[in-house]
């Protein structure tokens, strides 16, 4: 199914990723369809949104709302539009796939790094260094606490994953005694 939310959403995203590009305003964007996403997820509004006797009418008015200052005129035509096409529960998979499209078009690499312990803003520094040096772009870190690694950390940037972590080495050692 998120493959499929993907698929009907990468148009819409890649829509207001354009337009983002055009007017240079990335970040407004990026605020507008944050708000969005986090609001389509509400249990409240969720009700409404599946509810085929709710009217469309209603939903969009319902919709810029609570969206209020947050949205300007091309945020609300946004909502218009996924209102009108039934496509507002795809509202994270494009703010998702927008943030993609924005990281890559300013050779921005979002990487997640795990550690056993709380990592030293010199630690992360380095790591971000050592990042950008061999992926040769700019570096946004997040870090999480992962006590099960053991020791060591466990990076994921994109696709590449560097697993330097005490459990994944024993892993990877078991894997080769057969255990």
């Amino acid at each position: 199914m998120a493959g499929d939310n993907s698929t009907v959403a990468r148009p819409y995203a890649e829509a207001v990723f354009a337009r983002a590009e055009e007017t240079g305003k990335f970040d407004p964007w990026s605020e507008m369809l944050q708000f969005l996403a986090e609001a389509v997820k509400n249990p409240g509004l969720v009700a409404y949104i599946i509810d085929p006797m709710f009217g469309r009418e209603k939903l969009t008015e319902l919709m810029l709302d609570i969206g209020g200052e947050r949205l300007d005129e091309e945020g609300k035509n946004l909502v218009r539009l996924l209102v009108q096409n039934d496509r507002l529960p795809v509202l994270p998979e494009i703010l998702e796939i927008f943030e993609q499209l924005k990281a890559e078009s300013q050779r921005i690499v979002n990487v997640h790094v795990r550690a056993a312990f709380e990592l030293q803003p010199n630690q992360i520094n380095n790591i971000a260094e050592m990042l950008k040096a061999k992926l040769g772009r700019e570096i946004t870190i997040t870090t999480e606490e992962d006590p099960d690694l053991i020791g060591g950390i466990h990076i994921r940037a994109g696709d590449t994953v560097i697993d330097g972590s005490v459990r994944g080495h024993l892993q990877q050692l078991a894997n080769e005694l057969g255990i």
